[in-house]
């Protein structure tokens, strides 16, 4: 006679399946990832710096993964309008964006009624790239370190200006922030992007500016613009003999702007990890990190959890900042 299990084991047995789907986590398979193209949100135009990280990942991340990426412009409202389409989509893996300091962590300190919450509303994924602030003076300007500035800005008593890429920029805050820490006053005036911004410094039109690295490395090299001091923890080789903000007298200093990877809020932490993964390899690898690297960027892909604790400690700070300084947005 075939030998039949006894009866309570049979019962056990029988019992295991519905078991399994009581407890999903028991269950459950793995999420496939990806099963179609995914498409990489950019809050900007194209060839800003969102847009630049975004197309560098995208190339060495659709090969690794056998899948395309496509990364979509979505301008609008300081990104307002992507994050939007952004928190609408399903978070398996398929909708992810990119943005800056501004969309990440600015607007949230800045516009009280904004129509995301970058906290809320995303998971994170990665910090992707950093890079900082140049202090930079005309050619002719009389400062020649930031103690001359600094001196030279007392004395003017409120009548000296700075330009901005706009109301809000990192560029605005560090400023704001430079007025905080030397008890200085300097009138804000704001352009449409940092390239303008430059070209007036140049012009002489306006006095100082903290710009992105990027924006103003070759009018540094090209001998238009006088660099005073970088924003970064350490020298920065892209300016050799340029001192951080410690070396020059202010602690606390440090302020980059930096771009960083979301996806919809909701996302599983299994498929987080594995496309925060894919994030990184992909900035990391070897056609991807110094094609950034060359043009001013610091590749550092963080873990989520990480990049979740640098976001919040950064809407903190320039919250605060926003505050003493009294900054709004209209």
């Amino acid at each position: 006679m075939p030998h039949r299990a006894p009866k309570a084991t049979r019962r056990s047995l029988l019992a295991a399946p519905a078991l399994l789907l009581a407890r999903p986590g028991w269950a459950q398979a793995p999420e496939a990832w990806p099963t179609r193209p995914i498409s990489m949100l950019v809050p900007f135009v194209a060839g800003g710096p969102s847009d630049i990280v975004a197309r560098a990942a995208s190339h060495t991340m659709a090969q690794a993964i056998g899948q395309p990426v496509v990364v979509e412009n979505r301008p609008g409202a300081n990104g307002e309008v992507a994050a939007r389409i952004a928190t609408r989509a399903t978070p398996d893996g398929h909708t992810l964006m990119v943005g800056s300091i501004g969309v990440w962590a600015i607007n949230a300190a800045l516009r009280p009624n904004l129509g995301y919450d970058p906290i809320r509303d995303f998971t994170p994924l990665v910090l992707a790239v950093t890079t900082p602030n140049v202090l930079v003076v005309n050619e002719k300007h009389p400062a020649r370190d930031v103690a001359s500035l600094i001196a030279w800005l007392k004395e003017r008593n409120g009548r000296a200006s700075y330009s901005t890429s706009g109301v809000g920029s990192s560029d605005q805050l560090t400023t704001e922030l430079f007025k905080l820490r030397t008890g200085t006053e300097i009138t804000h005036v704001p352009y449409t992007g940092g390239a303008a911004a430059a070209t007036d410094l140049i012009a002489g039109n306006v006095d100082i500016s903290f710009q992105n690295l990027g924006t103003v490395a070759a009018h540094i090299s090209g001998g238009r613009l006088r660099a005073l001091m970088v924003t970064s923890e350490r020298p920065h080789p892209v300016l050799p003999g340029v001192p951080t903000a410690e070396q020059a007298g202010l602690k606390d200093f440090v302020v980059t702007s930096w771009q960083s990877f979301m996806a919809p809020a909701g996302m599983s932490t299994p498929l987080r990890d594995r496309v925060a993964g894919a994030l990184r390899d992909a900035l990391l690898h070897a056609d991807t990190k110094p094609r950034l690297e060359a043009i001013g960027f610091d590749v550092v892909p963080t873990t989520p959890d990480d990049y979740r604790r640098f976001q919040q400690a950064e809407i903190d700070r320039w919250r605060e900042v926003i505050q003493v300084a009294r900054i709004t947005a209209g």
